[in-house]
Parts: C-alpha cells; structure tokens; sequence
C-alpha cells in the first residue's frame, strides 16, 4: 500500500446556481488524482450509475472510442462528464481538502482536514446530500453536516473495491435516492 503522503485536493467542485444535489466522496483517488477529475479510474462505477438514474448516456472515459472512432481527449470526457452533472442538477465534491493517505485507501485516511463546502452551498440551493460510501458518509457527520444543515443519505460506494454490490444494484439503490427526490 506504501508510505503515506499528504494530499490536497487537487480539483474544483463541480456546481452552478442549479445544482440540487450534491454528491460527495471522499478523497479523489490516485489515478483521478493523476487524470484531474473525479472518479478517472475506469473501473469506478460512478459515471455508469449516474447516467442511469439520471437516464442519460454515460461519458467517455479518456481513450474511450468517440463517434468516429478517435479516442476521446482528457478534455472532452471531463467536459462531458460535467454536462452530465451540471445538465440534471448534480454537484460533486469531496469531503476532504486535505490528509494523509496511502495510495487510495480510505481506511488509511488521517489528519483531515475538510473541504470548504459553504462554496457551494452558498451559491446553490442544494436540498440533498448524498455520499458515495460509509467513508465519506461518516466524514460528512464528522466535519461538515452541522456546517449545512442537511442531514446526508449514504449510498453503497460505487468503488471497485466494493465488490459485494454489482452495477445493477448500485444503480438499483442510486436511483431509489434520486427518486426520492422527485416526491
């Protein structure tokens, strides 16, 4: 797993004034870290869960074939991503500034210290939080809940790592939140 290394967050949030929601993670992991943006490891489910709930295409993955058959850019796939979210009222973060990690593993996190999340819910009116994982989940009520006054709902994390959940039901129980919403 490695030594540790202290991490600031290396990315913005991303959110506009019509953000609703606001999906939170922990910390970004080594190789979202390395591609700039939030879940960059092809295995994560995340983009694949979102679109689903959200009914719409899920973005291309750097080096993913686009239409035409060239590989899509760094650039292009963030871009799309963020349309993804922006586009239906997301806005994703991270619960962490900063910390102490080892590689990915968010069981080794220590020495947080928490993202500054009155820049978006200053500037969005967001009505619900939800946590991509326990980790994260159990940071928000550590750092940040009594800062918003919104209580979070903690999904099953659509990591790798959390294999015990397939892709039909992450899907299944991502949806049931945003569902909820809509009543």
């Amino acid at each position: 797993m490695g030594e540790y290394q202290h991490i600031t967050h290396g990315f913005d949030p991303v959110f506009d004034e019509r953000s609703r929601v606001l999906v939170l993670g922990s910390l970004p992991s080594v190789l979202s870290r390395e591609n700039a943006f939030y879940y960059g490891n092809p295995q994560n489910r995340f983009w694949r869960v979102i679109a689903a709930c959200v009914g719409a295409p899920v973005p291309p993955n750097e080096g993913d074939a686009l239409p035409g058959g060239s590989p899509a850019s760094l650039a292009a796939s963030i871009e799309a991503k963020r349309e993804l979210l922006l586009g239906h009222g997301i806005a994703l973060w991270d619960v962490i500034e900063s910390c102490d990690i080892k590689g990915s593993s968010d069981a080794s996190i220590r020495n947080v210290v928490p993202a500054r999340i009155e820049r978006i819910v200053g500037s969005a009116h967001i009505g619900a939080v939800f946590c991509n994982g326990g980790t994260a989940g159990r940071l928000y009520r550590r750092y940040l809940q009594d800062r918003t006054g919104i209580p979070a709902v903690v999904l099953p994390s659509t990591s790798p790592a959390n294999a015990s959940w397939s892709l039909e039901r992450l899907v299944e129980r991502w949806s049931q939140a945003f569902g909820e919403l809509a009543r």
